[in-house]
């Protein structure tokens, strides 16, 4: 799918896009920049935060299962890093885990779906037109409870 820039479009970002998955990486990073924004990849938590570190980004994607560091735990060390830009959590399970932006520290939580697509570009057009408000660090309790309640048994 090909998507044409409208005039009303927001200006070029800088997006940190994290993703374990690389054929969702590259699919969204395509999207992205074919709206004209500037994509950075990293294909876990730990290499986020690094490039989170050495880089300034007005906006972070970050998928929520991943090794090494998950997204969860991503959102939380750059919150408590004061990690200013708005940051949008995606997951296969945000339905059903009940996942919401008050208890996981991001600004939103996007369904991976059939309809996600659509959903993620509104999203992120949405975030970088409002005004910046740094969110607090997601609380333990709550992110604790989102990974109860996915666990497998």
């Amino acid at each position: 799918m090909r998507i044409v820039k409208s005039s009303a479009a927001s200006s070029s970002a800088n997006i940190l896009l994290v993703d374990d998955n690389k054929m969702g990486l590259a699919a969204r990073r395509v999207l992205l920049e074919e709206l004209g924004h500037t994509v950075t990849t990293a294909a876990n938590g730990l290499d986020a935060l690094a490039a989170a570190e050495a880089n300034t980004f007005d906006l972070l994607i970050t998928d929520w299962k991943m090794p090494k560091l998950d997204g969860l735990e991503l959102i939380s060390r750059l919150r408590e890093n004061s990690f200013a830009a708005p940051i949008i959590l995606l997951s296969g399970f945000a339905n059903t885990a009940g996942m919401r932006e008050d208890e996981t520290g991001a600004d939103a939580v996007v369904q991976k779906s059939a309809n996600e697509v659509q959903a993620l570009l509104s999203t992120v057009k949405r975030l970088l037109t409002r005004k910046p408000s740094r969110k607090p660090p997601a609380s333990q309790p709550a992110a604790k409870s989102i990974k109860a309640k996915t666990k497998i048994v």
